[in-house]
């Protein structure tokens, strides 16, 4: 049998395909190549007239020593060629002062942009944006003023208040507006920082005390040479008496007003890992006329003090997450009145001693714990001194993102007015959890204990002091939040009634 046909399976549409194909492939691929060989052509023009110099340079000395008949000719340029190439290499690229097309090739710079445009989806969605800001998190833009950026806020609320002492029981209504600013300096060196808060209070309805506030404060951060920086501070308070403080007067229909004025200097300074800081520290209280609920009044002037607290520091930087210090400092109490009323000298000295240590671990925990030693001496024989061991600690703890911890645990010795009473001695743990439910819903609790320990010897029993609070803030936008809070607050005491306060409250909260 014969061979069978040999037939081509390339028909005369697919060789006209094939053709088409390559042609197009071979336009496009000479189409991106020209540019670069323009450039390349100008790079090359360049080193060989580099070349050429340095290859008369390299003849000329070589015909002198009558070296031009043994050498190859071709090898010189290519030597030169390189060596050229090598330098054009380690030099720095200098961007060409000419944007034509004859230098910058735009048929390559289209190319390229249409080559590398995003392919479309198959299904045609369209592209998934990206979450915004967080309106619980962003921060209103201010207002500028000069170098300074303003930052206020107000906030009305309507609330619900009762009170318990014993069998006597109180409810009120009333409206509370807070305002509250930060300005804050734009410097490139320093830093000013005033801090502004007030709350005022008026009773709608039913009996109780009204609990008006205010409070400012200013910092002024100087960054001085090697490594020191200067803190310079002021501030005012003004609030009410709580008729649950201790040195409230009893059956009172207002208590006093208490103003405080203070004052203070810092110097902190590193010494390589060594790290010292001095501080002076002015506080001036004083008291208004407590009145009854007859309409008389009560002269508090005897308890006007001024005190000054100068305090060193020492700490080792084991690391910039880890330092430990040491701790001294020494106080003078001066009142206003040599005696009180009861006939009795405040004035006094204080002596503290502490060590511990501070920790910066970043965004997941920030703070410092310290443990030591106050004690405080009065200048009347009669009034026995008070001396505690002392456990301080400041943190700030975020275990996961959106959540935020702050722990305060505080021990203090506080003066009493009370006759033949010397004080006490105060232990305040206070935790506030702040927790970012959703977007624009953050959700705060507070939760504390107060401890007053009396001495063994004193007339007056220790008394514990419970806190409680919740609260939610919903973001409506930048400038404007809902808020809401629930309270509630024991105080127990072994002798006489305990005494209970429930509040609740519901606000808006415009701010810039």
């Amino acid at each position: 049998m014969g061979q069978p046909k040999q037939t081509s399976s390339v028909t005369p549409l697919r060789a006209m395909r094939r053709v088409v194909c390559f042609t197009a492939f071979g336009t496009l691929l000479f189409g991106q190549t020209a540019a670069p060989a323009q450039s390349a052509t100008l790079q090359s023009a360049t080193s060989r007239a580099v070349s050429s110099e340095n290859n008369r340079a390299t003849t000329g000395a070589a015909s002198e020593a009558g070296l031009d008949d043994e050498s190859d000719g071709s090898a010189t340029p290519a030597a030169n060629s390189a060596a050229a190439n090598a330098d054009d290499a380690q030099r720095p690229a200098i961007p060409d002062a000419q944007s034509g097309d004859d230098i910058t090739g735009s048929i390559l710079d289209e190319d390229m942009r249409r080559l590398n445009t995003r392919e479309a989806r198959i299904d045609e969605t369209p592209p998934v944006r990206r979450a915004g800001e967080s309106a619980s998190t962003a921060e209103t833009p201010g207002i500028p003023i000069g170098t300074f950026v303003l930052r206020p806020s107000v906030t009305q609320s309507i609330n619900t208040e009762t009170t318990k002492d014993g069998n006597t029981r109180q409810r009120r209504a009333f409206l509370e507006t807070d305002a509250a600013a930060t300005l804050t300096s734009d410097w490139g060196r320093h830093q000013l920082t005033v801090t502004l808060e007030g709350a005022w209070q008026r009773n709608i309805s039913g009996e109780g005390e009204e609990q008006p506030s205010f409070k400012v404060n200013g910092d002024l951060r100087l960054d001085l040479a090697d490594d020191t920086v200067a803190h310079l501070t002021t501030g005012y308070n003004f609030y009410r008496e709580d008729t649950d403080d201790p040195d409230a007067i009893a059956d009172a229909a207002q208590q006093s007003d208490v103003q405080e004025f203070t004052a203070g200097a810092s110097v902190q300074r590193d010494f390589g890992i060594l790290r010292g800081t001095t501080a002076l520290a002015l506080n001036r209280s004083i008291y208004s006329d407590a009145t009854l609920a007859n309409g008389t009044t009560v002269a508090l002037s005897d308890r006007n003090r001024t005190t000054g607290t100068l305090r060193g520091r020492v700490g080792y930087e084991l690391s910039p997450a880890l330092i430990p210090f040491i701790e001294a400092t020494i106080g003078r109490t001066i009142y206003d009145e040599t005696r009180d009323s009861a006939g009795y000298e405040r004035s006094g000295h204080s002596y503290g001693a502490k060590a511990g240590v501070e920790v910066d671990l970043g965004e997941k925990l920030k703070g410092e714990v310290g443990v030591g030693y106050e004690r405080a001496d009065f200048e009347d024989s009669r009034l026995a001194s008070i001396d505690t061991a002392t456990l301080d600690a400041s943190l700030l703890w975020s275990p996961i993102r959106g959540t935020d911890v702050n722990l305060d645990l505080q021990t203090s010795i506080q003066p009493s007015t009370t006759a033949g009473e010397s004080g006490y001695v105060s232990h305040a743990l206070t935790t506030t959890v702040t927790h970012q439910l959703r977007d624009n819903l953050v959700g705060t609790m507070i939760g504390g204990v107060i401890w007053r320990d009396y001495p063994t010897d004193s007339t007056i029993n220790d008394e514990l002091v419970y806190t409680a609070a919740t609260g939610l803030t919903w973001n409506i936008n930048r400038y404007l939040d809902l808020t809401s809070t629930l309270g509630y607050e024991l105080t127990t005491r072994k002798d006489g009634d305990d005494s209970q306060q429930w509040r609740a409250g519901v606000g808006l909260k415009l701010k810039r």
